[in-house]
């Protein structure tokens, strides 16, 4: 082996060895944060199919509080947001951020 031929190996091996570091970790949660809302706002929600949406506001923080007929309230205990969501023809019909003494 020539020296230019392992000057070239070796300037291949230490650009593999950088550009291995530049690997993004997405990490691996078995429960992703959904693509719109937020800990604070879930007016993104309205007009979501019911039954997909509900996994997406549960792994934002909040909780069903308490139901009055088709309007669940939903409540964050990490930011205090409340939300009372409305469910017709199995999606979220009305979606309104209300005072956290609402929920």
């Amino acid at each position: 082996m020539t020296m230019k031929s392992s000057l070239t190996l070796m300037t291949g091996a230490v650009a593999l060895l950088a550009l291995a570091g530049c690997v993004e970790d997405t990490g691996s949660s078995s429960q992703s944060m959904p693509s719109v809302g937020s800990s604070t706002d879930l007016t993104a929600f309205e007009g979501a199919r019911a039954g997909q949406a509900e996994m997406g506001i549960r792994s934002l923080g909040y909780e069903a509080i308490r139901s009055a007929g088709l309007t669940t309230y939903w409540f964050n205990r990490d930011t205090g947001a409340c939300a009372a969501i409305t469910t017709a023809d199995g999606r979220y019909s009305n979606v309104t951020m209300l005072p956290a003494e609402d929920c």
